[in-house]
């Protein structure tokens, strides 16, 4: 019988937010062992400054990541737009692979597009503009090389920024672009993407090429509860962790 696939995104895992935190430990801990892999689509943290950084509750996660892949689970995971300093020596401690922006899997014989989902939100030029140049190795150098505590205050400077520019932008905006989808995609020759980062899970149905594809988009985790897309042979459901 085939083991799980699981796909989840957008837990934002920080100190000061202790419920998803513990759901997340356990839920390395008791579920994802069962499966045959976890594939985490960007922003597992809140904010990552570097991987030298070991406030809580970075070191707990690495520990539980590291025996969840001894088990035999294998995991992969993408950087998103909180955590895109997350780097070699993070995936050295724990094991897991890390993802290019974009990756093809076969899924059970059916090639599937994964991303983190930012790339698709192209309508959001500021966006696009700050990740291109966040993206660049001397930027990322430059940042990497400031004192720890430095770059903590930084993070939080920037979170706030983000919140309060976030409020002055439509829901749109912050959107997918739906041309960018199907240019993705046709791009891999792909007809099922999954992606976190909008906050909108649903499943969208649409055509390419005059065939049926489909865009999972997968919910962010919250301190009441948290979904992961549970793959199983050609079937699948969504599973509230």
């Amino acid at each position: 019988m085939d083991k799980d696939i699981l796909f989840i995104a957008d837990l934002h895992l920080s100190l000061d937010k202790p419920e998803i935190t513990r759901r997340f430990l356990n839920f390395l801990q008791y579920r994802a062992p069962q499966a045959e892999a976890v594939y985490i689509l960007g922003d597992l943290f809140d904010a990552w400054v570097g991987d030298d950084d070991p406030t809580p509750p970075n070191n707990a996660i690495r520990k539980q990541l590291k025996q969840l892949v001894l088990t035999g689970t294998k995991v992969y995971l993408q950087q998103g737009n909180r955590d895109f300093l997350l780097g070699k020596q993070f995936c050295t401690e724990t094991g897991i692979t890390l993802l290019d922006d974009y990756a093809v899997i076969n899924l059970h014989g059916i090639p599937t597009l994964l991303t983190h989902g930012d790339l698709l939100c192209t309508d959001d030029v500021a966006y696009q503009a700050f990740r291109a140049k966040s993206r660049v190795q001397t930027w990322q150098t430059n940042v990497l090389s400031k004192p720890l505590l430095l770059r903590l205050l930084a993070a939080r400077w920037y979170r706030i920024r983000s919140y309060f520019h976030k409020r002055n932008k439509s829901r749109d905006i912050m959107d997918v672009n739906q041309d960018t989808v199907v240019e993705a995609m046709r791009a891999r020759n792909c007809l099922r993407l999954i992606h976190g980062h909008t906050h909108r899970p649903a499943i969208h149905c649409f055509d390419i090429n005059g065939k049926p594809a489909q865009r999972f988009v997968l919910a962010a985790w919250n301190k009441h509860a948290g979904d992961a897309l549970c793959w199983n042979g050609q079937n699948y459901h969504i599973e509230v962790i």
